[in-house]
């Protein structure tokens, strides 16, 4: 052990007065301020992203379910179990107007999306300050034992609050149908208290595992699982909706009864969590999880020996948790691949940005549609395994590494050939589960090898992603967080452009526009070479700057 004495003209810090629980808090306050200081920018875009979402969301309700007609022909698109599945319970189909459609299609989609918000604050907040080392220096000064979790669930719920007061004051300024401002502030609150409720399931898995990615994934375990509770209830025993959290904030039936008694079952859950994390926190040390560490092999295996073994033990967990994700994804648009047709052919814009990707059927340009989705997600996952070496150099893993006789090019070239080879692995799981669900939905059994196609058609546009990425890391470290502009860009022109009718150049900026739709569209070789040597570049640049300069940590 080594010890620090403080120079004879170091001031004096008061010891903290006050019962036990009240010192056990001491700080909180403090923290909570510089957690603002420090998330003022990511907060901020997760609030405008999710708001604007919405917003454009109810817009585009009113504008393509303007009349009686084109609502009862929703009504006929929504009323089946696969439909059911992804939205939510069938009571919002009694009065559908664009304030019901918003809480029976919406809701349920963004409840995760607000989980996931509050997940990362409680983690970062928590366990990435003590995996760091931040939280020990910290709690040498007069900072209580409960502060950090303390300041961690303050800062979940100001985001919450912030984003409900946000939509409330939004959509009562739409003059959306069916929208009035009780309703919105009910819409509102059901997301902060769900996002409340997974705070205080992150404060749970915080005291658990001793590693953040371990408690943030286990916390977005818990969100899967309350999302697939919900939509088994909502297609047959309605007493599974009532298991989850999700299903409770459905049960509002916001915009049709406006019910606000359910909102209490979240706050209760939501309150009991937390409480228990800050007891479970007592019963282990700074640092430490409740889980304890498995005891390693006396020694290491071959594959752990090399860098590209070694790098794939450090991606494994996401890499399972995204291809557990995908396969899933593409189950359940494949479930309803065989009403696609149903589903469209009352509401004009939809089959209008169907038409404009071709296809000889509306299955198969809703495949290509919804290809599109499984790629960004992928493409999400390529983006965080090309940035994990970023974090290694910052948390100063890097160096010891490279100390020895591992060149640089080595060390990021295995991150970044997990990343190219896990990504592609992750589109034939997504493609796999598309089309067996697909061919059982639509009878078609030669669906599955045309949307596996389809979905490793995507490969080369998910290399370029990893290629800008390795190319920030290599010449602009400091501005990596640039990378997720790409998944995020092609998911609002590949997606949402047929839609919005977006001119064609907006696509061509993207990396994913230029890949054929399978299978409404035929196969073209040349832009899958052409963007596979564009990623071969950006790779190789990416490698020249980062041999080209110093390393860098936090």
């Amino acid at each position: 052990m080594t010890s620090t004495v403080a120079p004879l003209d170091a001031p004096k810090r008061a010891a903290p007065t006050g019962t036990a629980a009240s010192v056990a808090f001491t700080g909180t306050g403090t923290l909570v301020r510089f957690g603002l200081r420090r998330d003022r920018v990511r907060m901020s875009v997760w609030l405008l992203a999710l708001t604007l979402g919405t917003l454009a969301t109810a817009g585009e309700y009113k504008a393509l379910y303007s009349t009686p007609e084109e609502r009862a022909a929703a009504v006929g698109s929504m009323d089946s179990p696969a439909a059911l599945a992804m939205t939510g319970p069938r009571h919002y189909l009694s009065d559908y107007t664009a304030g019901a459609m918003l809480g029976h299609q919406l809701l349920g989609f963004m409840a995760v999306l607000v989980g996931l918000m509050s997940v990362l604050i409680v983690t970062r907040h928590t366990r990435d300050e003590e995996e760091t080392g931040r939280a020990e220096l910290v709690r040498s000064t007069v900072v209580g034992h409960h502060a950090h979790l303390a300041a961690a669930l303050v800062l979940a719920a100001l985001a919450n609050l912030a984003l409900a007061l946000l939509l409330a004051l939004g959509l009562t300024a739409t003059g959306v149908d069916g929208i009035g401002p009780g309703g919105a502030l009910l819409y509102g609150l059901t997301h902060a208290a769900i996002g409340l409720v997974f705070a205080g399931a992150a404060a749970v898995t915080a005291q658990i595992t001793a590693h953040t990615r371990g408690a943030t994934g286990m916390a977005l375990a818990a969100i899967g699982a309350a999302y697939v509770l919900r939509a088994s209830g909502d297609v047959g025993n309605d007493a599974l909706s009532w298991l989850s959290p999700i299903g409770w904030i459905q049960r509002t039936y916001v915009f049709v009864d406006d019910r606000w008694w359910p909102l209490a079952l979240c706050l209760a859950l939501a309150a009991l969590t937390a409480a228990y994390g800050f007891v479970l926190s007592t019963r282990r040390d700074v640092g430490a999880g409740l889980r304890a560490a498995r005891l390693g092999r006396r020694t290491a295996s071959d594959a752990l020996t090399r860098p590209f073994g070694f790098a794939l033990r450090l991606h494994r967990a996401t890499l399972l948790g995204f291809g557990a994700g995908l396969c899933l994804m593409g189950v359940m648009y494949g479930s309803i691949l065989g009403e696609a047709a149903g589903m469209v052919k009352d509401v004009e814009q939809v089959q209008e940005a169907l038409a404009r990707i071709g296809g000889s059927t509306v299955a198969e340009a809703f495949a290509s549609m919804v290809m599109v989705v499984v790629a960004v997600v992928a493409a999400v996952y390529v983006v965080m395994a090309a940035l994990r070496p970023r974090a290694e150099e910052s948390a100063g893993r890097a160096e010891p590494l490279l100390a020895t006789g591992l060149s640089r090019n080595r060390w990021l070239g295995s991150h970044v050939a997990v990343a190219l080879a896990g990504g592609t692995v992750l589109l034939v799981l997504a493609g796999l589960g598309f089309g067996l669900a697909g061919a059982a939905s639509a009878g078609d059994g030669g669906l599955v090898l045309d949307l596996v196609q389809a979905a490793a058609a995507y490969a080369p546009a998910l290399w370029v992603t990893v290629g800008v990425a390795v190319l920030l890391f290599g010449w602009f470290p400091r501005a990596v967080a640039v990378a997720w502009i790409v998944p995020v860009y092609a998911f609002l022109v590949g997606y949402l452009g047929p839609i919005l009718q977006l001119p064609d150049w907006t696509r061509n900026l993207s990396p994913f526009g230029h890949v054929p739709q399978l299978p409404a569209a035929g196969m073209n070789w040349t832009p899958l070479l052409a963007l596979t040597a564009v990623a071969a570049g950006l790779i190789l640049l990416g490698l020249t700057g980062f041999r080209r300069r110093d390393l860098e940590t936090k």
